[in-house]
């Protein structure tokens, strides 16, 4: 039976959370949860090497097949999304640099396929990948619990017969998937339809 590691993080400026689980058929087990330590960094650039040196030293030592990542959302504060971004692209980039399929999940995916609702929060995220994992002594952070959580989220996706079935135009649907990463997820509505004008049904005057 095949077995296979799956490394998933969660990018952030100041703690940057990390998981990594075994998958051996439909059985999954936590191999190492933790974050990385940013915050008493004050050059910007500074950081984004230690998070490209963190990333790579952590996918050689856990040696994962596939790295998945929580992709930035979009907030109200245009310089902390810019800043997200930077340290989400540096993590991909450590990861594509040693031949490491990369995947993307929207923050609302991760929390629906490890909670059941897209609104969850961090502590309730935590405590479910804590039980469906067996770790007994949850983290100090929950930056560690959050990048399990993708983690988690790309075994779920990627290992559900529906997605098998339907293949990566499905995956893209939920919110992941190698395509998704350079859109950003699924298309927006008024995005689709500036795209193909034709497809809209205008009503009748």
């Amino acid at each position: 039976m095949e077995r296979y590691r799956i490394m998933g993080i969660d990018p952030g400026t100041n703690y940057m959370g990390y998981g990594v689980v075994e998958v051996e058929g439909r059985t999954v087990r936590s191999v190492v949860l933790g974050e990385i330590d940013l915050h008493k960094m004050s050059d910007p650039y500074a950081k984004l090497r230690y998070i490209f040196d963190r990333v790579g030293s952590l996918i050689e030592q856990y040696e994962p097949r596939e790295v998945a990542l929580e992709s930035p959302f979009f907030g109200e504060n245009v310089q902390s999304m810019l800043k997200l971004g930077r340290a989400q692209g540096v993590a991909m980039a450590a990861a594509l640099s040693r031949n490491r399929e990369v995947f993307e999940y929207a923050p609302m995916r991760i929390k629906q396929a490890i909670t059941g609702r897209g609104s969850a929060t961090k502590e309730q995220v935590a405590s479910i990948v804590c039980r469906t994992l067996c770790i007994d002594q949850p983290p100090k952070r929950l930056d560690a619990t959050d990048g399990m959580a993708v983690a988690l989220c790309h075994f779920y996706t990627s290992t559900s017969p529906l997605v098998a079935a339907l293949g990566e135009e499905r995956v893209k649907g939920l919110g992941g998937g190698r395509k998704a990463g350079s859109k950003g997820g699924s298309k927006s509505w008024e995005r689709f339809l500036a795209e193909n004008p034709d497809r809209e049904v205008k009503p009748n005057k």
